[in-house]
């Protein structure tokens, strides 16, 4: 029996109000009709309900162009879920935070990919987006309610990611959370601008080092060689792996896909994450719990044994696992060797 999954991503909805040249989804403002109705997303919320108490974060798109949103984020929060909204921020005024404060929302993640307007705004896709966050994050402020900064890095924004992590700190945000540029829906037109895996390294061993020094809580998604890097420096520095000295990550691992977390689309398609686009089940056809414990691609993921390449020899592969959907985007094989990882297997070194 698979352990229930500990987050769950919910494309509430895949309309949007921008453009941005990364998107996963491919948002525009055009909805499919075939999108979840409120009945069948409330009766999902029951079905997530039924395995545990995971949180819910509703995404998109940007869920706040959905008008049920706030009916759909109360009846997850009176069902016992901690729901949380991501949102590009645009959206936010005093009035709508007031309302998601009403409903439960209980923190808010806002997308800043550059620490000045001109950065944002290209990535993004419209003027004044970035002005447009930063008054929806003066309206969260304003309605009480937590809320972090999501950044995705790419070769265009890299040189800002201390600047971003700066500007994170000084308007409150109690988190910063980046993302490694997954090369899938739209950001398949701008893989050209993945960071090379030197840069990767480079970047993650920095973050390292600001978790020891940062006022708010740091977190690398779509990073699971973080988790091996943080085993590697914490051994050179003579410290051990506790909550106590490393928070959540010492309890958590790099690629959760299909074990602790999996993302549902706004048509009821459940995929281990946004980025890997190999289908476990729609739960318009099938229940929730059934394909999350019985779906091929979830028990595979599951199955470490079944890695491939470098990564099914690795020994930090039990903490890091790779990028599932980086390794799908490069060969079409979700269990092949994860192909933006430097490092070197001792089992491989040795045989060398």
């Amino acid at each position: 029996m698979a352990q229930p999954p500990r987050l769950i991503a919910w494309e509430f909805t895949a309309g949007c109000n921008l453009s941005c040249v990364h998107c996963r989804g491919s948002s525009t403002s055009d909805v499919s009709p075939d999108e979840l109705t409120t009945d069948e997303a409330k009766h999902f919320v029951d079905e997530i309900v039924e395995m545990g108490k995971p949180i819910l974060i509703l995404s998109g798109g940007e869920p706040l162009v959905r008008k049920d949103v706030y009916e759909i984020a109360r009846y997850g929060t009176d069902s016992g879920l901690r729901v949380v909204l991501a949102t590009n921020g645009t959206l936010l005024t005093p009035d709508v935070t007031a309302k998601l404060k009403d409903a439960g929302i209980q923190r808010i993640s806002v997308s800043i990919d550059g620490a000045t307007a001109k950065t944002h705004d290209d990535f993004r896709g419209v003027p004044g987006a970035f002005d447009g966050a930063m008054r929806g994050i003066e309206a969260i402020k304003q309605a009480g309610i937590g809320f972090q900064i999501n950044t995705t890095i790419t070769k265009r924004n890299i040189d800002e990611i201390p600047k971003i992590l700066e500007l994170a700190t000084e308007i409150g945000a109690e988190a910063h959370h980046i993302f490694l540029l997954v090369p899938t829906g739209r950001g398949k037109d701008i893989e050209n601008e993945e960071i090379p895996p030197s840069e990767y390294e480079r970047v993650l061993n920095w973050f390292y080092d600001q978790q020891k020094t940062t006022k708010i809580q740091l977190k690398a998604t779509c990073a699971p060689h973080y988790f091996r890097i943080m085993r590697q420096r914490a051994k050179e520095e003579g410290i051990k792996i506790t909550a106590k000295t490393h928070g959540y990550e010492a309890m958590t691992r790099g690629c959760l896909g299909g074990t602790g977390f999996c993302f549902v689309s706004s048509i009821g398609e459940v995929y281990p994450c946004g980025y890997l686009p190999a289908l476990a089940g729609n739960i318009k056809e099938q229940t929730f719990k059934e394909i999350w414990d019985n779906s091929k691609v979830f028990n595979d993921l599951r199955d470490l044994s079944k890695l491939k390449g470098k990564c099914g020899e690795c020994e930090y592969k039990k903490v890091c696992g790779g990028c599932r959907a980086r390794a799908y985007a490069e060969t079409g094989d979700y269990l092949a060797e994860e192909p933006y990882c430097i490092y070197t297997p001792r089992k491989i070194q040795e045989q060398e």
